[in-house]
C-alpha cells in the first residue's frame, strides 16, 4: 500500500488554495480609510485676507486659480509666475488686484546694485492680468538701443503713436516715492530715467535687456480727494483678477442658507463644492437640505472600487490554480475527478 506525506495529498492543496482565495478576499474587500470632508479653507495668509475666488488650500477659492498663490509657513504670500515666485503685498476685493513686490526692482531704499534680473511677468492664459495703474520706470538704458525722449503732449490723446518711446520727462522721473524730496537716482549717481508702458511682457524683458534697471511703480487710491489727488504712487505691480460670480457660489455664501459656506471645487473633478464650516462638504449649501456629503460620496466611490479590484484578484486567482494545475505532473496517488479540485 502507497502511503503519501501531507504535502502530496489533494486535500491539503485544497486547503491551501482555499487560504489564499480567504486572505484574497479579506484584503481586497475592506475598503481604504475615507478622506475627511470639509476641511476648513485658510482665509488669511501672515495678515492678508484671503477669500473667493483666491485660495492658498488645494479645493479652495475658484479652480481658475489653483496652485496660483501659496502661503509659506502661514506667513508669507506669494504668487507663483512664470518669471519666478513673488511675495504678495496686499488684496483687495471691492476692486480685485493684488500687489505683488519684485526684489529685484530699484528703490530709493535699495541702492542700485546693477544685477539684472527677469522682469515680473504673467502668464496670459490664467484669470491674472497687469493693470493700466503700473508705470515702469527703467534706469541708465543704452541709448543706441532704446529711443529715450521727453513724451510730446499729443502721446496723452494718441498713446498708441508713442508706445515705442522711453519717456525721459515722465513724473515718476522726478518724484520717485520714498525718496524724501531727493527726486530721481539721476540726481545722485548719473543714471538717466524714463517711463516706459510696454504692450506686452516681452517688450518688458527687451527693454531690460538694454537698461541697467528697472521699477515699477502703481497709483494707489485713497478715496480721500478728488482727481488726481485722489490717487498716490507706490512701489508695487497691481495684478487685477476677476471674481466669477456663480447662482451656487451666492447660494453658498448666503447666511440665510445655513452658516454660510466657503466656496470651492473638488480638486479631482474641478466641480462647485460649498464647504461648511461643521464639516460637511454640499454641492449647494449649508442649509442642511438639498446637500450631500463629499465625505459618503467618496465611501461609496471607494467601495465600488474595491469590489471590483476583489472580483478582479478572485479571478486571478482561480485563473492562476487551474493553470498549475492542468500542467502539474501527477506524483503522489493518480489524479481522478473524485480527487480534483477544479
Amino acid at each position: 500500500m502507497l502511503l503519501h506525506s501531507s504535502t502530496c495529498s489533494p486535500m491539503g492543496e485544497i486547503h491551501l488554495h482555499l487560504s489564499l482565495l480567504a486572505i484574497l478576499v479579506i484584503v481586497t474587500a475592506v475598503p481604504p480609510r475615507a478622506a475627511v470632508a470639509g476641511v476648513p479653507c485658510r482665509d488669511s495668509c501672515g495678515g492678508i485676507p484671503i477669500r473667493y475666488p483666491l485660495g492658498i488650500d488645494d479645493g479652495c477659492g475658484s479652480p481658475y486659480y489653483r496652485n496660483m498663490l501659496t502661503c509659506a509657513d502661514n506667513t508669507t504670500l506669494r504668487l507663483r509666475t512664470p518669471s519666478g515666485t513673488y511675495p504678495v503685498a496686499a488684496t483687495d476685493y471691492s476692486d480685485p488686484h493684488l500687489v505683488v513686490t519684485d526684489p529685484s526692482m530699484w528703490t530709493c531704499d535699495r541702492p542700485f546694485t546693477g544685477v539684472r534680473g527677469a522682469p515680473f511677468s504673467l502668464d496670459t492664459s490664467t484669470r491674472f492680468s497687469l493693470s493700466a495703474k503700473n508705470d515702469y520706470l527703467f534706469f541708465d538704458c543704452d541709448e543706441s538701443r532704446v529711443r529715450v525722449s521727453p513724451r510730446p503732449a499729443s502721446c496723452d490723446r494718441y498713446p498708441d503713436r508713442c508706445d515705442s518711446a522711453c519717456d525721459s520727462a515722465a513724473y515718476l522721473c522726478r518724484n520717485l516715492p520714498g525718496c524724501g524730496g531727493r527726486g530721481a537716482p539721476e540726481e545722485e549717481s548719473n543714471m538717466s530715467c524714463c517711463a516706459y508702458r510696454p504692450r506686452a511682457a516681452e517688450s518688458l524683458r527687451t527693454m531690460l535687456r538694454h537698461c541697467e534697471a528697472y521699477t515699477s511703480v502703481y497709483w494707489r487710491a485713497v478715496g480721500e480727494k478728488f482727481p488726481p489727488y485722489d490717487q498716490v504712487p507706490e512701489y508695487g505691480v497691481r495684478v487685477d483678477f476677476e471674481i466669477p460670480v456663480t447662482t451656487r457660489c451666492l447660494q453658498c455664501q448666503d447666511t440665510r442658507r445655513g452658516a454660510g459656506g466657503t466656496c470651492g471645487f473638488d480638486p479631482a473633478t474641478r466641480d462647485f463644492v460649498c464647504i461648511c464650516g461643521d464639516g460637511r462638504n454640499s454641492s449647494t449649501d449649508c442649509a442642511g437640505r438639498g446637500s450631500r456629503s463629499q465625505a459618503s460620496a467618496t465611501v461609496v466611490a471607494a467601495s465600488v472600487v474595491f469590489s471590483i479590484s476583489a472580483a478582479i484578484g478572485i479571478g486571478g486567482l482561480v485563473w492562476y490554480i487551474r493553470k498549475i494545475k492542468s500542467n502539474k505532473v501527477v506524483t503522489c496517488g493518480v489524479q481522478s475527478n473524485e480527487n480534483r479540485f477544479f
